[in-house]
Parts: C-alpha cells; structure tokens; sequence
C-alpha cells in the first residue's frame, strides 16, 4: 500500500518523525539493555532497523519540503527532515551504543558473519569513527556540536534555493524569434503586454538557446546567476568553516581528505591525477569549439570573447547552421507521453521489466504512479512517482529521491523499495502537450537510471539498498542511460510526431546523433571546472575567497567569468551530498561508457547484456564495492577507451 500524501498536514509531519524516532529509540534501549551475549539478532540488526525507519519516515514525511504545494507543509517537512537528521547523529555519536557495537564486533558470532551483515557492521564501525568516537571526550562533543550545526545548514541551503523567486520582465518585442509555444507558457508580466521569465529551467533554457538578444540573455544569464545569493552566501561560508574545522579536528589534511574515505576515489590526490588525464586532450579541443564560437558572434556583428551567456546560444545557431537541427523542431516528435511510454518500452526489452500505472495518493495532481513487476516472474519490483514539471516552491532541479528502501525489516518481513523522480520539464499548453526538448529527453533517460538502481535492488539491508553505493558510482547507472537517447534506431522506436504521429525522419535523427559531439568538450570542461571548485573549497583548512575561486577556475572552462554573479549560492551540490563529490560526474562516466560498450558491441537492446548489468550492478545495490561490481559485469579492469570514443577524442 503506497503512503497517503495528501492526508498529510503541517501538523503531522512533526508528529510522524516522532513517532518514528520513538520506535527508533525503544530499538536502541533494547540494544543497550542486553545482558546476556551480544549476537546479530540482538544487536546489529536492530541496529540496521533503526536505519530503515529513518529512511522510511524521510520518504513520508520530509521529503514533502521538496515537492509540497502548500508553504506551511514545505516549511514543517524541512523541520522534520533537520529533526531527523539530528537525530541520526545523535545515534552515531552515542558512546554507548558505539561501545555495545564494537562489543559485538568483538565475538565469535561477529566472526561468523559473512556477506551483507558483515559489511554491514564493517560500515557501521567506519561510520562510528568518522563521527569521532577515537577522539577525546572534548573533541567527540565538539565533532557532535559541529556536525549538528552543518545539518542546518543543509536544510537551510536547500530551502533557501527552492524558495527563491525572481524573474526578467519583457515586452512581446523582447521575444522576437521565439517559438510560439515557448510564448504561451510565459506567465504574464506586471505592465500589460509583457512577459515573466521566471527562473524555471523551462523558462530560462530554451531562451539562453534561442534568442538572439545578447543584452537579455546577460540579463537574465545574471539573475539566474545570483539565485538565492543573499541567503545562502553566509550559510556556505559556514558549511565550508565547520568543514575545515571537522577535518582539522580528526587530523585530516582537509574535509576532502576526511570525507573521501568513503568513496571509489578514497583521496582527493586521485581526482587531481584524474583530471590531469583528460584535461589536455579536452583543452585542446575546447579551444577549437571557441574559435568556432567566435567566428559564428563576429559573423553576427557581436563583440568578442564568448561571453557565459552566449554558449548555448552559439550551440543552437551551429546545430541549425552545421547539422540542420533545430532543437524546437525536434522536440515536436518528443510529447512527454510518448517519450515515458519509449522509455519503459526499451527498459522493458533490455531489463525484463513491465510498467503499469496506478491509482495511488499522491502529493500534486501532476504526479504519477506506477508499480514496476518482473516480466518473467510478474513479482512486484518497485513503485515509483514522477513529477516532472515546475512548481512555486518545488525543489528546483532534476533528482531520484529514495522514499522507502528495500529489503528486510526487523521482523524478517520483505519491503520493496518506493522511490521519486523530481524534475522541471517544459509544461503542456492548453494546445499543446508537453513537447521536451532532446535535452529534457535526456534528463528523462538521466534520472530513470537512477529510479532503476534503487527499484532493483535486492540488498536486504536498508544501508545497502538501491543507489547507497559509493558516491562517485552512483552517477554511473543514471549517464549510461543517456545512451540510447541518441542511438537512431532506437529514437524510431518511440520518437513521434505531437500532431501526425509519424515517426522522426530518419534523416533528422540520423543529424541529431552526429550533433552529440559538438561542443562536448567545452560541455565537460565546465564539469571540470565545477569539479575543481568543489575541490579547491575541499582541500585547504583555510579560509578561501570564493570569487577568487570562481574567476581562477573559470579558466578551465575556457570562457570568461560572468562578473557580478555568484554561482556558488545556488551551487546545491555542495551541500547537497556532493561536497568533494562532484568530480563524481565525469568520474562515474567513465564507468558507465565502459559499461555500455559491452551494449555497443553486443547488441544496444540485447536481453542478454540488460539482465546481466541488472544482475551484477544494479541488484547489488551497496552490498559489494563498485569496483568489483565493474569487474565482474565487464569480466575485466574498466577502461577510459569507450569514454573518449563517446568525447570523441580517442586516441
């Protein structure tokens, strides 16, 4: 039975995360009131039940602050998620229940255990440390004092981001050149005639793509810039200060060093030499991609450097000019309906699964239901919601949120995981349905790798469901589905036209796949540059001056600073899980283009490799390190090859 969203209220959100943090305790008490010898049941897995009631209560409650339409709602469900939050810490930095843990640990039953638990309990005893149970008494309450404080932080970042309005106001004559359905979505503006352009995606990309007013692209480039700045400028600072201070604290040479432990790269020394691997040959060819950039704005009589603002401007002009593609055109043959129904059709194929929609309560009459069974089996596999398109108030970019996981509860009864995708996709019109651009179709593909890793999972430990994995692996299943979003052949399987339903030019889709390459190196180079920024506010104990940061890295992206904005504000990465992670993007791509070139090679719907990558990675979940789920489903070491070949820059 899938939760009751919309019987939630203010009120009862609070009241749900208490009760959940009641049940939470009494597990712990009879954890601690223990007397006689200490055995898995006794102690480690009501110490993993914990953990699931956690997740489970997040996904029912908490969770709201991201989606809600109601602001009292939003507001009481990030209360509930910081509550949470704390509380969770307040259990890892228990002495006693660190002591009744590592007693356990100690035994001839911890001995035993193999598998699952015994990972567990190795991760378990690892998080204890991390939380400073190897410090003195001081330095353990002031990690607690320190740790409780960047959890507000978070919250407040977060909320801060989704709250935020602002918008360009123009005239009917400001959107010469757009397309007519992008004009009708607008909302209208203060004086009659004009237009908002809000800071939703759908409002501000396709008008950062297509409109040839440089002088309201930097306008608007400028606020979207500026997001939230006010806010959470000083809440970053914080973050920052009380990270350095933690890694001081536990004698790490910074947070990176402290934090990176836990994931595939283990040291930020290892994202430096990664990055140095392909930063001459994307250099080289970025500097190719601004040439041509330059030469398309003198062409047009516009002044020179390639400005922040002019780059995806640039790129629609060259695939209209270079490729004959224009991407409102394409997105004609890319309904929203259409484009989830192509998507469950492949993932059908490839994986064994079969979708169906159901009748379920949800939080917004947008959202939609499905329930995912095994085709073989017609076991149930998962549920998961999607809400795809922009709100006032709702979390702002486009995610997979674990609502429930998978696995075992303390009873020995079996849950299937419930998960969402959030995103803010181009809306319907009252004449149109909702057409996606190419872009929004790979989000699409982007966020349903992940739903994917945290529906299949068969781990049945809560810790080890789904996409709790290594952090700079779990982009790896999301970016390998953005591959059969440019395979031709699989396009004309479900690429159809809005208004005829006929099927997409083979010659149009056969352009938009040669068009994947151009600019793709200016493209990863921002991902770097994104990367280091993140490093360098990572690596030091010291303060840092973070316009200083943004202009010095800005030369890795080979474009200019855009002066008078403060990207970093609106930066939710860094505190959003991917404080020293972000690196993780590029890095986990590798991984998934090595991955899918047993596809490539293979068969790109072959049933065969589908069920072998859904057995031997996206099953596992966090019940094996990734390196050696990568080993076994490519049957080898990973290689870079098929990540250049994709860059087109092999080698």
């Amino acid at each position: 039975m899938l939760f009751d969203y919309p019987s939630v209220t203010a009120e009862s959100v609070g009241a749900a995360v208490e009760a959940a943090i009641d049940r939470g305790e009494g597990l712990i008490e009879e954890i601690l009131s223990v007397r006689g010898p200490r055995t898995f049941a006794n102690t480690l897995r009501p110490f993993e039940e914990v953990a699931r009631l956690g997740a489970v209560a997040y996904g029912r409650g908490p969770f709201l602050g991201q989606v809600a339409t109601d602001e009292a709602v939003r507001t009481a469900a990030r209360e509930g998620e910081e509550r949470l939050e704390k509380w969770g810490l307040d259990l890892i930095t228990r002495r006693d229940l660190y002591r009744a843990i590592r007693d356990y640990s100690g035994t001839d039953d911890a001995r035993t255990l193999t598998g699952e638990p015994a990972r567990a309990l190795d991760h378990a005893l690892r998080d204890f440390r991390m939380a400073g149970h190897e410090l003195s008494e001081d330095d353990r309450s002031r990690v607690r004092e320190l740790l409780t404080r960047l959890v507000s932080c978070q919250v407040a970042f977060s909320a801060a981001l989704a709250e935020y309005e602002d918008h360009l106001e123009v005239t009917a004559a400001d959107l010469e050149g757009m397309p007519d359905p992008y004009v009708a979505r607008l909302a209208p503006g203060e004086s009659e005639g004009s237009y908002r352009i809000t800071m939703a995606y759908p409002d501000v990309i396709p008008f950062m793509e297509n409109s040839p007013r440089r002088d309201l692209r930097q306008a608007l480039a400028h606020k979207f810039g500026n997001r939230a700045r006010d806010a959470n400028t000083p809440v970053l600072e914080e973050a920052l200060a009380i990270r350095a201070r933690l890694a001081s604290i536990f004698g790490a040479g910074s947070w990176a060093h402290h934090s990176m432990v836990k994931k595939m790269a283990r040291r930020p020394e290892a994202v430096t030499d990664f990055y140095g691997s392909i930063l001459g040959r994307l250099t080289e060819a970025g500097l190719r991609e601004r040439s041509a950039m330059e030469r398309l704005l003198e062409a047009g009589g516009d002044a020179l450097p390639v400005q922040p603002w002019d780059r995806a401007y640039c790129h629609t002009e060259q695939m209209k000019r270079d490729y004959g593609v224009d991407p409102l055109e394409v997105a004609a043959y890319f309904p929203l309906e259409r484009v989830i129904e192509g998507m469950f059709e492949i993932t059908q194929r490839v994986f064994g699964l079969t979708y169906r929609q159901v009748d379920a309560p949800v939080w917004h009459e947008e959202v939609l239901a499905y329930r995912i069974t095994d085709t073989a089996s017609s076991e149930l596999v998962a549920h998961f919601y999607m809400d795809l398109h922009p709100r006032d108030g709702k979390f702002g970019h486009a995610a997979a949120f674990p609502l429930a996981p998978g696995g075992l509860d303390g009873e020995g009864g079996h849950h299937r995981p419930v998960c969402a995708m959030v995103a803010n996709l181009t809306r319907p019109t009252p004449d149109a349905p909702a057409l996606l651009l190419h872009d929004e179709v790979i989000t699409l593909f982007h966020e349903f790798g992940h739903i994917l890793h945290m529906s299949l999972s068969q781990a049945e430990m809560a810790r080890f469901s789904g996409a709790r994995t290594e952090w700079d692996f779990v982009e790896a299943p999301s970016q390998i589905m953005e591959n059969w979003c440019w395979i031709p052949d699989v396009l004309r399987t479900f690429a159809r036209h809005h208004a005829t339903g006929e099927p997409i030019p083979p010659d149009l889709v056969s352009r938009l796949a040669d068009a994947r390459n151009l600019n793709v190196a200016l493209f990863n180079l921002r991902q770097v540059m994104l990367g280091q920024i993140d490093m360098d506010l990572h690596t030091t104990l010291e303060p840092v001056d973070l316009d200083a940061v943004l202009r010095s890295r800005a030369r890795t992206g080979l474009l200019p600073h855009h002066e008078g904005t403060f990207m970093l504000s609106s930066f939710g990465h860094l505190l959003g899980g991917y404080d020293a992670g972000y690196y993780g993007y590029l890095w986990a791509e590798v991984f998934g283009q090595d991955m899918f070139s047993r596809f490539a090679d293979e068969g790109v719907l072959s049933t065969e490799v589908g069920m072998a990558y859904r057995r031997k990675v996206l099953e596992p979940g966090g019940t094996m390190d990734a390196i050696d789920l990568l080993r076994d489903f490519l049957g080898r070491e990973p290689r870079s090859d098929a990540f250049f070949r994709k860059l087109g820059l092999e080698g």
